[in-house]
């Protein structure tokens, strides 16, 4: 044993005094080339793009994203909403709310984009039956699993809700598949938002819930899913949680040189966006993640949620 540590150290002397050094590690892009095909128009700000390539795209299930890379560098992520059988395209809906949609609203037939993933977030577990809650945006990851139940031939059921008829994406799509299991619900042709006792009636005992939409809708569905039978609630929210309880803070942008005051009710982000409206975020679009800000001792803070006082390298 003491032969090989001797030869071992000869070795690993022979190896600093060569010259030789090891090949840096090259970064890996794991960026999907993709080609924008189609644009179409959903609902009121609501639009659809149809990405393809020349060969197959990697396999999704129900509930998955993507990261979409658009032409300027920035990264927005968004749900699919395709069928995850045909692997020639992937399809996003986007609702316009920002910098980032209105980017992906101005892209013409043709444009190069990229795309990250895809990943899943929010997996479509089997079951014997499915009650889905959707609200505006938030149809988008719940429209592939009302397809594969469906598919399956298991019950399910579907209850859409949103502002308007004009703002909800994919009505058209929805009216082809049988009328006794869809039930769209506009606030506009029922005075009110529903409450979540509304959304869940019906709901067949031990059903899966899926749930995705704004936060109150979430909250209701939620905090009423316990006046039924149902075995489990699954969401993805498409807004920040509220703010309960918060403090005034202040932060420092150490790249730009500002120091921002934080109210009680508001997030860093909202704060942030004032003075640096491309500053990254997609927890608007269901996911949360993209808007981690390093700080200067190498952590990391998710200014949507994360409250205090930091120095942030914006």
């Amino acid at each position: 044993m003491s032969t090989l540590v001797g030869v071992g150290a000869a070795y690993r002397r022979l190896a600093e005094h060569s010259g030789r050094r090891r090949p840096p590690v090259r970064a890996v892009d794991r960026a999907i080339p993709l080609v924008v095909e189609a644009v179409r128009a959903e609902a009121d700000e609501v639009v659809s793009l149809r990405l393809t390539s020349d060969r197959p795209l990697p396999s999704w299930r129900p509930g998955a994203h993507v990261d979409l890379v658009l032409p300027s560098g920035l990264v927005r992520q968004y749900s699919l909403c395709g069928d995850p059988a045909d692997l020639s395209h992937y399809r996003v809906a986007v609702r316009r709310i920002g910098a980032a949609s209105g980017e992906v609203h101005a892209l013409a037939p043709g444009t190069k984009v990229a795309v990250k993933g895809p990943r899943n977030a929010f997996p479509f577990v089997a079951a014997d039956s499915y009650w889905f809650v959707a609200g505006g945006i938030g149809i988008t990851p719940i429209l592939p699993m009302v397809h594969a139940a469906a598919a399956r031939g298991v019950e399910w059921r579907l209850v859409y809700t949103g502002r308007t008829r004009a703002s909800m994406p994919f009505l058209e799509e929805l009216s082809r598949l049988p009328e006794d299991r869809v039930w769209v619900r506009p606030d506009t042709e029922y005075g009110v938002p529903a409450s979540g006792a509304e959304l869940l009636e019906g709901v067949p005992d031990g059903a899966s819930v899926y749930c995705c939409g704004p936060v109150p809708m979430i909250t209701g569905v939620r905090v009423d899913l316990e006046l039924t039978a149902a075995r489990a609630v699954y969401f993805e929210r498409f807004s920040t949680p509220p703010i309960v309880g918060g403090e005034p803070y202040r932060v420092v942008l150490r790249r730009s040189g500002r120091t921002l005051d934080v109210p009680a009710d508001r997030s860093t982000l909202d704060v942030v966006r004032e003075v640096l409206p491309d500053v990254a975020f997609s927890c608007r679009q269901g996911f949360c993640g993209t808007c981690a800000v390093t700080t200067p001792d190498g952590g990391s803070v998710r200014i949507c949620v994360d409250r205090g006082p930091a120095v942030l390298d914006l």
